[in-house]
């Protein structure tokens, strides 16, 4: 019967593209675009359409009710490209292929079929189907949906609904539901392009129907409810309530960009809105992920907002959910400045997510905060239930104004208040010594000896300020003078002799070639870098960068020796490293490191990268860690080497927001997102460094198996099934194998706040704290 009933459909839909004017179907050979009068496919009453859909300055491929005044998307195809411009087109290839056609001739597969397709159709169901010949439907859209459920569409297990960016933008947002293979539908925060697990700390509403078991379906009837069917089709649990509509009324279920989600229905009668039947969860803060990291979301008219708590300013005002950033700089604990003052505001009924390196302890509300306070370390508290929780930034999934299990809670975070009184007195006093003075001229009223007085002040500053001006000046020079002591400057036709012409090359960086030389009568052997890409400043400018790099000294950083500025030829000149780089050392030398050896490689990189985050003059975020910027000494001892070069680089070579700068299978994921760069950067970096340096195997191995070519996930998967002794090519104690992959995962955590700080790396790696079991290998809250 289903054979006989889908011809009929095929025959029927055949009759109507020849009958009607108005476009119904696409045959072989025909085609859409955005221009003229066939942009789209229309449904049979009209009530759905196929085509291309205004998008911000172009157009998607889209499905939309087209019967109602507004024109609502519910499916999208290839969500997260661009807008199309209006040379683009849909055709149906005389192949049985439909594709998308740009300007050029490029093609994009639309609906991807085993077979041949003779005809596309849209149908009054909003599914829009491809027809084989033998009049089956071989791809529909309702077997790939986006955002929304239509009534008769099913979603099936390990399927899902993902969010859309905005009501205007229909690429991926940031929240899904998932219908999981156990049977449960579950809300969780969403990540674009990146694999996020089915784990507890993303989830933030379930429907509770784990019960309901394996290859289970969620789907939307005619009359609005949404319910539950077994694998054997039978409706076993209504997740609306069952109602009687008014005639004529369309429904569908969407999740929002909110990450609510909502039934909405609508009569189709005049200009009336969806009106919403259904909803959940019902808080609009309770989605994970609406309010970015350390903002706290509270509701005002039902509508979720966010913003910043005391002492914090909005990373994007165009972008309030971004999060917020401190607007003071905290002093670091090892500063003791007694002239910083801080204060601590209170958040009354707030939840949030605690630090993974939060500490518990029992105390009253005030002791709670009166504890962070005094703890340099503290960044903000978190009381429940009388205990407390000393936190560390950032801080996550923050909600105010609860009531959480009749108990009350508070968040307390530290801000700065300025420093100390000194200051103000001061100011006071140089007020009243203004009026004293004016008091004393006003009661004397002596004209001309104010004006002598005056003038025989004017003089006396002049002489001050021109002996001063003479003075700075020659402290200024001496100074430029110290600086240089230490940097030498050489001329091109120096370092082409010191290298032979440049003959020896030592290997090629991200920021040119590097060529062995020597000084002094051969006495002194240097590694000499010539730079490519960079911009073409000035002499002096180009000095100032020199200095500034020559300043910052450390065991684990190569040393700069000296500079070129010769016409367009800009060279550095650096300490020669004997045994190359850590590609070299763990790769290419005859005798490997061992595994203590190793293991204090690791340890050297990471005090390098330290001093760069925190210890010397200037924070550097190096942005391309990676074992060719690694170099080894005769002695085996790590060094860091393409520090603080990033000013200069090219404008297209310099971008720390929207480019992607370093070195393939080290990059960390926010490159990709296009989120602020920070020093969590280099942390990611720093992990996967680390584990291709204790595994003593490449990152990316194309020769290996194929489960085993990418480093990181090889490791999880074997942290995952106990199989740690498989990634080291020696016998090693299994404690301390699991404590270094360990840390290796938390470094390349997804999200950079979830990542320590090098700092706290190195506390790891030296065992002075307790190292938990990463996020990304707990267990999941349901299974798939």
């Amino acid at each position: 019967m289903s054979i006989i009933a889908s011809t009929i459909l095929f025959l029927s839909a055949l009759s109507i593209a020849t009958a009607q004017p108005k476009s119904l179907n696409l045959t072989r050979g025909s085609s859409l675009s955005p221009s003229g009068n066939s942009s789209s496919l229309l449904s049979q009453s009209g009530l759905f359409a196929f085509g291309f859909f205004p998008f911000g300055d172009g157009y998607s491929i889209s499905i939309w009710f087209e019967g109602t005044p507004q024109k609502t998307v519910v499916w999208t195809a290839n969500r997260n490209d661009p807008p199309l411009s209006r040379n683009a087109n849909i055709v149906f290839k005389s192949d049985g292929r439909l594709i998308l056609q740009e300007l050029g001739g490029q093609e994009k597969s639309i609906a991807n079929t085993t077979q041949p397709a003779v005809l596309a159709s849209m149908l009054d169901s909003g599914n829009f189907v491809l027809f084989a010949l033998n009049s089956t439907i071989i791809w529909q859209s309702f077997d790939h949906p986006t955002d929304t459920l239509l009534p008769s569409q099913l979603l099936r297990a390990r399927s899902q609904l993902v969010s859309s960016n905005s009501e205007t933008n229909h690429s991926e947002g940031i929240f899904r539901i998932k219908m999981q293979n156990d049977g449960n539908i579950v809300l969780y925060q969403y990540a674009v392009g990146i694999p996020m697990p089915d784990a507890q700390e993303y989830a933030y509403w379930s429907a509770v129907t784990n019960f309901v078991g394996a290859n289970a379906t969620l789907t939307l009837d005619e009359n609005g409810r949404l319910y539950m069917l077994n694998s054997t089709g039978v409706n076993v649990k209504n997740i609306t309530n069952e109602k009687i509509p008014s005639d004529g009324k369309k429904y569908r279920a969407t999740i929002d960009a909110d990450g609510i989600f909502r039934l909405y229905s609508h009569d189709l009668n005049g200009n009336g809105n969806w009106s919403i039947e259904w909803l959940e969860p019902g808080d609009a803060c309770a989605p994970k992920g609406i309010c970015g990291i350390n903002e706290y979301c509270y509701l005002e008219n039902q509508q979720a907002v966010c913003t910043c708590p005391a002492g914090f300013v909005f990373i994007n005002q165009e972008q309030m959910n971004l999060g917020c950033n401190r607007n003071f700089t905290a002093e670091s604990c090892s500063s003791k400045n007694e002239d910083t003052k801080y204060d601590i505001q209170e958040y009354q009924n707030s939840v949030l997510d605690d630090s993974a390196y939060a500490y518990l302890f029992s105390a009253t509300k005030e002791e709670c905060k009166q504890a962070c306070l005094e703890d340099c370390d503290c960044e903000a508290a978190f009381f429940e239930k009388q205990e407390c929780r000393k936190l560390k930034l950032p801080l996550t999934f923050w909600r105010t104004n609860l009531q959480v299990g009749g108990y009350s809670t508070a968040a307390f975070v530290k801000f700065g208040s300025g420093i100390d009184g000194m200051v103000s007195k001061d100011i006071e006093s140089k007020k009243i010594l203004r009026m004293d003075i004016l008091i004393i001229g006003v009661a004397c009223l002596a004209f001309a000896l104010i004006l002598l007085a005056f003038f025989a002040i004017l003089i006396c500053r002049l002489r001050i300020w021109t002996y001063k001006r003479c003075l700075s000046h020659e402290t200024a020079t001496e100074g430029i003078l110290m600086e240089d002591v230490s940097l030498r400057a050489f001329t091109y036709s120096e370092l082409e002799v010191a290298t032979n012409g440049f003959v020896e090359q030592l290997g090629r960086g991200s920021f040119g070639t590097v060529f062995k030389g020597t000084l002094s009568n051969g006495q002194r052997t240097i590694a000499v870098k010539k730079l490519e890409k960079v911009m073409a400043e000035g002499e002096e400018e180009f000095k100032n960068e020199m200095r500034s790099i020559g300043r910052t000294h450390h065991k684990n950083l190569v040393r700069l020796l000296g500079y070129c500025h010769d016409g367009s030829n800009r060279l550095l000149v650096y300490e020669y490293m004997s045994n190359g780089t850590l590609t070299d050392y763990l790769f290419k030398s005859q005798v490997k490191p061992n595994w203590e050896e190793r293991i204090k490689i690791a340890l050297n990189i990471a005090r390098g990268i330290l001093y760069l985050h925190e210890e010397c003059e200037t924070q550097i975020i190096h942005c391309d860690i990676n074992p060719n910027n690694i170099l080894i000494d005769e002695s085996g001892c790590a060094k860091i080497s393409d520090f603080g070069l990033a000013k200069l680089l090219m404008p297209d070579h310099s971008k720390t927001h929207t480019g992607i700068r370093g070195t393939r299978g080290y990059v960390a994921p926010e490159w990709l997102k296009n989120l602020p760069i920070t020093v969590k950067a280099d942390v990611y970096s720093f992990g996967v460094v680390f584990l291709v340096t204790i595994c003593c195997r490449r990152s990316i191995d194309i020769n290996a198996p194929q489960d085993e070519v990418v480093l990181v996930d090889w490791v999880y998967d074997c942290f995952k099934s106990n199989g740690l002794c498989k990634l080291v090519p020696e016998e090693v104690n299994a404690e301390s194998l699991e404590r270094m992959v360990r840390i290796g995962l938390w470094c390349i955590e997804e999200e950079p706040a979830a990542r320590p700080s090098i700092k706290k790396v190195i506390h790891m790696l030296e065992g002075a704290v307790e190292i938990p079991i990463p996020p990304c290998a707990r267990s999941s809250v349901e299974n798939n």
